[in-house]
Order: C-alpha cells, then structure tokens, then sequence
C-alpha cells in the first residue's frame, strides 16, 4: 500500500514554527502574504492547533508562567533568525541600557542590518536579508558590510551595490507592497535606504511580548 505524499505546508520547518506560536512570524517571505500561508488557512479553517499528532488532541495543555515565558522568547529568537548565544547578549546589553528594557530589546534586534534590509522592502523575508548581507549585496554608508548582525546606526544609509540591483529576489521583493516603517525611508529608484531614528516601540509591528521574555531571563 503506497503512502500518501506529506503535506508540503505542514511539513515546512518554517511554516510549523509559525503554527506552534499560534501567529505569523513572516518567515518565509511572500508565501506568508498569500492564500498559502499555512496559519493563515487553519484561522480560516476555525482551526487553532499546534502542529503534529499531540495538537490534534482534544483538551489544550496548560501552559505554565514559565512556558508561556518561553514560547515567547522562542517566537522573538525564530522572527529575528538570532541563535540563543547572541540572544542572551542582546537581553544583558538591554539590560544595562536606560529606559524600557523590553523596549531596548526590540529596539537592537530592530536596527540590525539584516532586519533593515528586510523592513526597507529589499528582502521578502529575515532568512533571504540575511542570506543576501552575507553574500555582499548591501553597502552601509558607501562601505561593504556583510555581516548581518551588524548594527545600523541613525543618520546611516543602506544601499544595494549596483551588481545586486538585477538579483530576482531583490527585484521581487522591492516589487512587493511591503509597508516601510516610519523610522526608515527608502528610494527605490536609487535602491537606497536610510535609518531616520532609533525605533520606537509604536512604530514596530511585531506581536510579541518582550517584557515577559526580559522576566524569563530574570528568573
């Protein structure tokens, strides 16, 4: 008896990272805009269950402080593409930081350069940002930067080397109607970007928690 071929949406690594946090984490660039994003079709569905044979269950599990704790800290590190080592320093600098340290959590992950790629519509996704600043495709300030971590200042520009300006996923998602975010501009007919401001916390659409994550590392 030959078997069934597997679900392509649900079996997605990315996809079921998004089903597990119960919303849209926009990992996958322009499949998360369509019909074929996998939360988007369960929602419709009237369906709300976390992935694999155990969600499918009847009776929900009950979800402990320090589970709900970690499920958030887990959505943030997957929506950024950040390992937990490089997480950690982020949570102990905005730690030390004045004001909100939540606040100054999303602010640092906000203005790395791979998510400032993203947000200036010159990437569909976080993964591809990254993926597109590690090969050299991006200069900061008229200079090289292939790092994606690094960190863009205000008053800083972004720019797609002129070789890159013919790359498909570039011009794809450039061709997008992605919404830049009001402490960002960007010409796209130069294929240039500025950082207007440090984010505020307003002015970031991201859902997630960050105070509960901050008390997570405080245990």
């Amino acid at each position: 008896m030959s078997k069934s071929a597997p679900n392509s949406v649900s079996g997605d690594v990315r996809c079921r990272q998004c089903r597990r946090a119960g919303q849209k984490l926009f990992l996958k660039g322009e499949r998360c805009y369509s019909k074929k994003c996998a939360v988007e079709k369960r929602q419709n569905q009237g369906v709300v269950q976390p992935p694999g044979q155990h969600g499918q269950t009847g009776r929900p599990a009950k979800i402990t402080t320090y589970g709900s704790q970690l499920r958030e800290k887990q959505k943030m590190r997957q929506m950024y593409r950040v390992l937990e080592g490089p997480f950690r320093t982020y949570v102990a600098e905005a730690t030390r930081r004045r004001g909100v340290t939540g606040e100054n959590l999303l602010q640092l992950l906000e203005m790395r350069l791979d998510n400032v790629v993203y947000r200036l519509g010159f990437a569909a996704s976080r993964a591809q940002a990254r993926q597109l600043v590690n090969h050299g495709h991006f200069l900061v300030n008229n200079k090289p930067v292939d790092i994606p971590s690094y960190r863009t200042r205000p008053g800083e520009t972004v720019t797609v080397v002129e070789d890159a300006r013919r790359i498909p996923a570039i011009q794809q998602a450039m061709g997008s109607a992605a919404r830049i975010p009001t402490w960002l501009t960007v010409d796209n007919n130069q294929f240039f970007g500025k950082v207007i401001s440090a984010p505020r916390r307003d002015e970031v659409d991201s859902e997630v928690q960050e105070q509960i994550i901050i008390e997570f590392y405080s245990r």
